[in-house]
């Protein structure tokens, strides 16, 4: 046989070369991952291109002080190509995460498809907030309505925000200041017409948006408690929920130092 007379480093480099030609040919091939970083952030209180993200009408709207801001990872889109330089650069990065395409975008669909998807999910998640605010509250959507504007942001992870957001609007904390306590309070979270808040996925990036834009407070679902922690920014204090009344709670008992303020 050949090998059998090839000395040793002839064999070892034969054998080696389908190897090497295997990583490259990997190297240069499309994989099924999307690679994500800190998105952009959006003050809920605020304007956001020019346009109130919360606008009320139908009842007396208070002046807010403080920033409740949602936010958003940045990931590459449904078909641009990841290979596995990309995923190895990545991989190693702190300001970078290696997700499957399917966990970021539906699987099969087309990029048309994918954009319907998460406006759907967003105006859906719009609505919810919207309900579980008001039903927080103790207000009738039929006299109070609420409209929700947020460009170039789909699904629904912003719904806790939103919903703390109007309700900070209409009732702040309920005893004449603001729900934020002046604090520019970051988060992330869905959120169910009951109040019930969700998982969302990419919180350990997204407190890396949260602290660049000078968030001090970062509200997560408690389920992903660990994955905030595994990348968490200097100055930027973790507090978990699991409703939205606890999330109320919270943000009470940091401005007024009275009660306990859960923690990861």
């Amino acid at each position: 046989m050949l090998l059998s007379r090839l000395t040793r480093p002839q064999a070892v480099a034969v054998c080696a070369l389908p190897v090497v030609a295997l990583l490259a040919t990997a190297g240069l091939a499309p994989l099924p991952f999307s690679l994500a970083q800190p998105g952009l952030t959006a003050n809920v209180l605020g304007e956001n291109k020019g346009t109130p993200v919360i606008t009320i009408s139908g009842a007396p709207v208070r002046k807010t002080s403080g920033q409740l801001r949602m936010t958003t990872i940045e990931a590459t889109g449904p078909d641009q190509r990841v290979s596995l330089s990309d995923v190895i650069d990545s991989w190693f990065r702190t300001d970078r995460a290696v997700m499957p395409r399917d966990s970021v975008y539906p699987s099969g669909n087309s990029v048309k498809e994918i954009e319907q998807h998460n406006t759907e999910q967003m105006q859906e998640s719009q609505n919810d907030a919207t309900t579980a605010a008001l039903d927080y509250l103790h207000l009738s959507d039929k006299k109070v309505k609420v409209t929700l504007k947020l460009a170039d942001v789909g699904g629904p992870s912003a719904g806790l925000l939103f919903t703390l957001g109007i309700i900070d609007k209409l009732d702040g904390n309920g005893s004449g200041g603001d729900l934020t306590g002046g604090r520019t309070i970051a988060g992330t979270g869905t959120i169910g017409t009951d109040g019930t808040v969700g998982a969302v996925g990419g919180v350990a990036l997204k407190t890396q948006a949260a602290r660049r834009d000078g968030a001090t407070v970062f509200l997560v679902p408690r389920a992903e408690c660990s994955d905030a922690k595994s990348e968490l920014p200097k100055g930027l204090r973790l507090v978990p929920v699991t409703s939205l009344k606890g999330a109320v709670s919270a943000l009470e008992a940091l401005e007024t130092g009275k009660g306990s303020v859960p923690s990861c």
